[in-house]
């Protein structure tokens, strides 16, 4: 047998998997997004004083490839990963998703949109969204319009 047909038997045998929810994803990737068109980019946010922070999961996106728009507070997040094979390879396993990928967020009111910052740092898009002046808790000074003068 030729030897290259040997190496490459070889190597799918190595790459090869066993997997029981295998239809199972298959299924919900046919419902939810392939993996050449995912559903949506993973996503956490959470509040840390009087800032908003997001994190989307982008890795192995340039960062020439990420573009963020605010339009009436909704915010756009768009990246694009491209096919990374060398040209004259073989691909025995692709799993990476490709393609353009599209998220989604809208901002309730009291958040400050035209001063979000973003950093791109390890694959991870973090977006820093400072809250309203006007938002913020403030005291409100309790008055009495009660007359002061104490008559005996």
């Amino acid at each position: 047998m030729d030897n290259s047909v040997e190496q490459s038997k070889e190597q799918a045998t190595m790459l090869m998997r066993t997997d029981p929810f295998r239809d199972l994803d298959r299924l919900a990737q046919q419902v939810f997004g392939t993996t050449a068109r995912p559903a949506a980019m993973p996503m956490d946010a959470y509040r840390q004083g009087d800032t908003f922070y997001v994190k989307f999961d982008l890795p192995g996106m340039g960062l020439d490839t990420i573009d963020l728009t605010v339009e009436q507070n909704v915010l756009t997040v768009r990246a694009e990963r491209g096919l990374t094979q060398p040209e004259g390879t073989e691909m025995i396993v692709a799993e990476r998703p490709v393609g353009t990928f599209t998220r989604t967020v809208f901002l309730g009111d009291t958040l400050d949109a035209d001063n979000i910052k973003a950093d791109y740092t390890a694959g991870v898009l973090t977006l820093a969204i400072p809250v309203h002046e006007a938002a913020k808790p403030r005291k409100v000074e309790v008055t009495s319009t009660e007359s002061k003068e104490v008559t005996a």
